[in-house]
């Protein structure tokens, strides 16, 4: 399974995700972290908007199971 984190340096809600994920992420989980300023050409395949961070879960054939968009809660 792959993560999609798009994050953003000036973003204060992808500061505490990020520290969120890197406490929960397990070997299992490849995790593949985009900058929503430096990697534009990047992300423009995964339809983005401005709402950051964004998660998104892919399955092996790298098809999107799920997203999740915003801050969230450790739950």
């Amino acid at each position: 399974m792959k993560i999609i984190k798009i994050t953003a340096l000036w973003c204060p809600s992808c500061l505490i995700m990020n520290d969120l994920i890197n406490d929960n992420i397990n070997s299992n989980i490849d995790l593949i972290s985009y900058d929503y300023d430096m990697d534009e050409e990047d992300i423009k395949k995964y339809n983005v908007g401005t709402v950051l961070p964004v998660l998104i879960k892919l399955d092996e054939d790298n098809n999107e199971v799920s997203r999740l968009i915003g801050e969230k809660s450790k739950k």
